[in-house]
């Protein structure tokens, strides 16, 4: 008869754990996972200061009466919709949720996002920058044109990632 082995590893689990009735902790970690090193990242770092000076953006143009310069309607629209869109973006790279969606190529979508957002931005300014009659708006105009720029910052790291994770095709068949 075969002998037992002299080191045997048992674990237990109450109940209320292995029906994953632990709360909110089990909630999380089941779904999605907190990415910590994202957030000591450039592009996590980028992104919050586009959500941060985006917000400036859009509440310096709310603040003044934009409604009688319809080229203000325009600035609204790019940096309210590109505020919430990056704020969208930050929490699925932040949680992880990009991991459970693999069939979005990530590096990729990240780059159309920000050369999308650079371009719009972009024009932003320059509406804006056209249409200044007071502070707020000259202030909105800077921050414009800050943002466009960490914008750019992101497309250029988001560039090199694409690059990095094999889009590039033709460097990828072609033998060396």
């Amino acid at each position: 008869m075969a002998e037992f082995p002299a080191k045997v590893s048992t674990e237990t689990s109450s109940p209320q754990a292995a029906s994953g009735g632990g709360g909110f902790h089990s909630f999380t970690s089941r779904y999605v996972s907190m990415d910590m090193s994202f957030i000591r990242t450039v592009p996590a770092a980028l992104m919050l200061v586009e959500i941060g000076l985006g917000l400036l953006v859009w509440a310096l143009i709310a603040s003044s009466s934009y409604t009688q310069i319809p080229a203000y309607g325009w600035v609204m629209f790019v940096s309210v919709v590109f505020w919430l869109l990056t704020i969208f973006l930050f929490l699925i790279l932040f949680l992880g949720i990009q991991n459970k969606m693999s069939f979005v190529p990530w590096p990729l979508a990240l780059l159309v996002f920000n050369v999308m957002a650079t371009l719009l931005y972009l024009t932003a300014f320059i509406t804006n920058a056209a249409s200044v009659y007071n502070s707020p708006q000259g202030a909105a105009a800077f921050f414009a044109i800050v943002v466009t720029l960490a914008y750019g910052a992101s497309a250029f790291f988001a560039f090199m990632s694409w690059r990095g994770d094999g889009g590039n095709a033709a460097t990828n068949t072609v033998p060396a």
